[in-house]
């Protein structure tokens, strides 16, 4: 008999995940075949489900915060079975271009990621390739590290590129926003955190989380920012980030994708202040925050739901129904 997998799938731009079985892939060259433990879902996943990333190839397995154990290797692998990794969203970089070359695999062009390019982790097993995998310690909680391999290393290279900023906006609190809020506050530095008007349980927790200070994005910061990170994918928050910095000051974009910016007076931006966004990630990121994390304890605040209600986890994503990050357990399948 075949040895079977499940996988939930997107068969295409705006319609749901549905469950397949499927012949268990056999690992080639470099590839592991991982048995997932659990895999984090991510508003990535919702884009990708919205057709509003142009570069998805449909039909694809979601999930791109996979942690799993390597249950067989092909013969150039670098991970032995057995091996506990995380399958990330980076999947693979061609090595040869200027990017990769000069240290920013990120910007590859001929880049692939785990569930836009290639299957990722909303199975029960997945092909990774072994190169691109991020060791996971044999004793950390699955679920709870899931959130690390995206939203907290979003969080990380989001957090770096805004410098030495000491107060920090957040603009949209939500998995990345609680993560990278306990790095920054660690390091000494004040969190100031912006919600949807209104959300008073979103303001709550990022106060929980250690935010210094918490109120709808409709209301100005209560003193000039030294730096801004947007998380929500909400252009028009990136003009109100920039009233917000002082001069000199950094707004960093931290979202895959994000509705259109609105024209703003570029006396907004004056003052050298800086607009970058945040691409993808490299794996020396990866390296350097489960560095930081090995020294500074970051919880993940997570809800977790079985593989097969994935499309229940995806709707509460979207209408914010919990806060911290929505995992699916996929080990009992």
């Amino acid at each position: 008999m075949t040895a079977t997998m499940t996988a939930m799938v997107a068969g295409g731009a705006g319609e749901a995940l549905r469950a397949e079985a499927r012949p268990l892939p056999q690992p080639r060259g470099a590839e592991v075949l991982l048995r997932i433990e659990a895999c984090g879902v991510c508003r990535t996943d919702l884009h990708l489900l919205d057709g509003e990333l142009p570069q998805a190839r449909y039909p694809v397995v979601p999930g791109h915060q996979a942690v799993g154990r390597v249950i067989a290797a092909g013969p150039q692998a670098v991970l032995a079975e057995r091996a506990r990794v995380g399958a990330a969203w980076l999947a693979w970089t061609c090595g040869e271009c200027e990017f990769c070359v000069s240290g920013r695999e990120n910007l590859c062009d001929n880049a692939e990621f785990h569930g836009c390019h290639r299957d990722g982790g909303f199975a029960t097993h997945m092909l990774a390739d072994s190169r691109w995998c991020i060791p996971i310690d044999a004793a950390a909680g699955a679920v709870e590290t899931t959130p690390l391999l995206c939203a907290g290393l979003i969080g990380y290279r989001s957090l770096r590129l805004a410098g030495e900023a000491r107060r920090i906006g957040i603009y949209g609190f939500g998995s990345a926003a609680h993560l990278v809020t306990q790095v920054a506050v660690a390091e000494g530095r004040e969190i100031y955190a912006f919600t949807t008007p209104g959300d008073t349980a979103a303001q709550r927790f990022a106060r929980e989380t250690g935010a210094t200070w918490a109120s709808g994005s409709d209301e100005p910061a209560p003193q000039p920012l030294d730096a801004a990170v947007i998380f929500a994918p909400v252009g028009a928050l990136v003009p109100k980030a920039l009233r917000d910095v002082k001069k000199g000051a950094a707004v960093v974009c931290g979202g895959i994708h994000m509705s259109d910016i609105p024209g703003f007076p570029y006396a907004d931006l004056w003052g050298e202040r800086q607009l970058r966004s945040v691409a993808n990630l490299t794996r020396e990121d990866a390296r350097a925050f489960f560095a930081v994390v090995g020294r500074t304890p970051v919880r993940a605040r997570v809800r977790v739901y079985p593989l097969g209600l994935a499309n229940e986890a995806l709707a509460d994503l979207r209408h914010g129904a919990f806060n911290g990050t929505a995992v699916l357990d996929c080990s009992g399948t």
